[in-house]
């Protein structure tokens, strides 16, 4: 499952009804949550940065990262490597797109398919085409 968050519908909504112009981050900040965020960019937990290495994977916004959507579903062209952990990361249950490397905008989110638990010495790892947006 993936969903908008209430900042990107938003934000849609307004480029196409005309009341404001929308700038496409060139770069957008892959994050992994304990507990998945919900619509409004809020009630989620990252993982925590704190001694575990963890950082939220940056990409470049282009169509080799994301290629043209195909039947209402973008989904990413290459695959995307988050650090190797040093400490646990927990449960990841959820992934986010955001448009900062911190803090910043929820874009789109979901949950995994199935929850992994990250242990030190673990790397996580999104494979082309793991992650799917539907737009339905």
């Amino acid at each position: 499952m993936s969903a908008l968050s209430s900042h990107l519908e938003n934000a849609i909504a307004n480029l196409i009804l005309g009341s404001a112009a929308y700038s496409v981050p060139g770069t957008l900040h892959f994050a992994l949550f304990t507990t998945t965020p919900n619509e409004a960019g809020t009630g989620g937990t990252e993982v925590s940065t704190s001694g575990t290495a963890y950082a939220r994977v940056a990409v470049t916004n282009n169509t080799t990262n994301f290629p043209t959507t195909s039947n209402g579903t973008k989904s990413n062209g290459t695959a995307f490597t988050f650090p190797t952990a040093t400490a646990s990361w927990g449960t990841v249950v959820g992934w986010g797109i955001y448009d900062a490397s911190s803090s910043g905008n929820l874009l789109f989110f979901g949950n995994l398919t199935t929850s992994r638990s990250i242990a030190s010495g673990d790397t996580a790892r999104f494979a082309t085409g793991d992650i799917s947006i539907t737009f339905d």
